[in-house]
């Protein structure tokens, strides 16, 4: 205790009173309960700590900011390469597949979601700047959000933001909202464009479930799937007899006032080889690190997930043979495309289960801010299931998650020369230098 006693008296607390004229045997007696620390104005500021969570990314970094019924919401990429083609309207496809209001199965608001471009871009290509975009809001409704005000929306975020902040934005939810997710779609557009222009790389997304709607496995053939097949209907399922399925369930529950959950089904075909690291940076980890940050999500499964748990190892195991090009590849996928933390060149394959939303207008039991049970049923306007807007959201996530590692990869692997015996040539000879 004497030589803690003499730490303590040679050290200066930041913002406390000063210990020197304590005496030794006074030190003796603190404890961690007994020291009182006076913080001033000056000390708050030094204390303040830069809270993360809104950016993703360590090459291609997103930040995402705006919330639901504020002025807008939108997203800065920083770290984009330069002289990339790039317009608006690269964008607002994806934003249009993520908007409000496009079919009777998805919340009624109406916003158009036009996005901005107003940094970053010169003359129809990227600069190598950061890109800063903005998509306004115009059909907010807070009055619908009086009641939320003052009591808990069971299994929301409400009463967490006001655990952890203290204080929360009520109307639609501020940045729990799924409307934050615009700033990432807005991202991932881009992210996709430089991954089928460096290398040829594709990610689809489509919904396999609704509730108990279980599209089975194999009716989608991953190898020649397209978007016009993806987008043929309002659920986004590719299969048109399970579509109807699917529609027919989210109705059943929407016309009660009540909600169904789902999973989205995400593949990557042509991922580059090599994508990911060992340990900690594994590629199916950073997979799921974005996928599960996204609203409502509660499952991830990569390859043969859960299901690879009843098969022997001889029975899971994707054995290697040479394919006609030479190239290294695995006869069965149970993989997901991914071996080791690594890309491997198969499609990259993984599942994201979702949960029904909260918000429904049924009554619900519940306890006010001020700690009294209630009843509550909720106003506003919200998705009956969150699944079929979430499909761009989730090809948003893994896109960005691929361009990250795409840049690491070819920043520490392709500096010098390659081993032309094990690996492959980067980006070519897809890549076709833009035309500036």
């Amino acid at each position: 205790m004497a030589s803690a006693s003499s730490s303590l008296a040679s050290k200066q607390f930041l913002g406390a009173s000063r210990l020197d004229g304590l005496a030794s045997s006074d030190l003796g007696k603190l404890s961690v309960s007994t020291v009182q620390i006076s913080v001033g104005p000056r000390t708050l500021r030094r204390l303040q700590v830069n809270a993360a969570g809104s950016i993703y990314g360590n090459h291609f970094r997103v930040s995402t900011f705006g919330e639901s019924h504020g002025g807008g919401v939108g997203c800065i990429i920083d770290g984009c390469p330069p002289r990339l083609p790039l317009s608006e309207a690269d964008m607002q496809v994806d934003l249009d597949r993520r908007r409000p209001g496009q079919s009777r199965i998805t919340t009624p608001r109406k916003e158009t979601d036009t996005c901005k471009i107003s940094s970053g871009v010169s003359e129809g290509f990227t600069t190598g700047t950061p890109i800063h975009v903005f998509v306004p809001n115009t059909d907010q409704r807070g009055h619908d959000y009086k009641e939320m005000s003052l009591a808990y929306r069971p299994s929301h975020a409400d009463a967490t933001y006001d655990m952890k902040y203290g204080v929360r934005s009520v109307q639609g939810g501020g940045r729990s909202s799924a409307r934050e997710t615009i700033g990432r779609v807005a991202a991932g557009a881009v992210a996709k464009k430089i991954l089928k222009q460096f290398a040829g790389t594709e990610v689809l997304a489509y919904v396999s479930q609704v509730h108990k709607v279980v599209l089975p496995e194999g009716m989608v053939d991953h190898e020649s799937l397209t978007l016009d097949q993806i987008e043929s209907n309002i659920v986004r399922c590719p299969d048109p007899e399970y579509a109807e399925k699917m529609i027919t369930a989210i109705d059943t529950v929407r016309v009660k006032g009540d909600s169904v959950g789902g999973v989205v089904t995400c593949i990557v075909r042509n991922a580059p080889r090599g994508l990911g690291s060992p340990v900690f940076d594994k590629l199916e980890a950073e997979l799921a690190k974005a996928a599960m940050s996204l609203p409502a999500t509660k499952g991830f499964e990569f390859g043969s997930g859960f299901a690879g748990t009843y098969l022997t190892g001889s029975e899971h195991n994707d054995e290697f043979y040479m394919a006609g090009d030479g190239k290294i590849r695995t006869r069965t996928n149970r993989s997901g495309g991914i071996q080791g933390g690594i890309s491997n060149g198969e499609i990259i394959h993984m599942r994201i289960a979702f949960k029904p939303t909260s918000t429904i207008s049924k009554r619900q039991n519940t306890v006010t801010r001020d700690k009294h049970e209630t009843e509550l049923i909720a106003r506003g306007r919200h998705d009956p299931c969150v699944v079929p807007r979430a499909v761009p959201m989730v090809e948003a996530m893994v896109a960005l998650v691929l361009v990250d590692q795409l840049m690491a990869q070819f920043a520490q692997n392709y500096m010098f020369p390659i081993n032309q015996e094990l690996q492959e040539p980067f980006g070519s000879p897809r890549h076709e230098p833009a035309n500036v």
